[in-house]
């Protein structure tokens, strides 16, 4: 997770009686920072990329709705020739 340290894994002391530690958790400040570096890792699409990803999305809902809108259409109508 990115709210622990990563440390040595604590040891299996089930049955011996021992407590176990509370497990430790970044700061906000770190939380952020490691963020920020997770994040200079993206690939960032380009604007034609990410213009030619839009339309293609775009395009396969709008095929989607499509579809489903004339077979919705088409049951309706089978559903009102049978039960009028």
């Amino acid at each position: 997770m990115a709210t622990e340290t990563r440390d040595e894994p604590e040891a299996k002391d089930e049955g011996k009686g021992k407590k176990k530690s509370p497990s430790r958790r970044t700061s906000p400040a770190l939380f952020v920072r490691q963020i920020i570096a997770e994040l200079r890792k993206v690939i960032w699409p380009t604007r034609r990329e990410l213009i030619t990803y839009t339309t293609v999305s775009l395009m396969f809902v709008l095929v989607m709705v499509a579809i489903v809108s004339g077979i919705d259409y088409g049951l309706q109508k089978g559903i009102y020739e049978i039960f009028g």
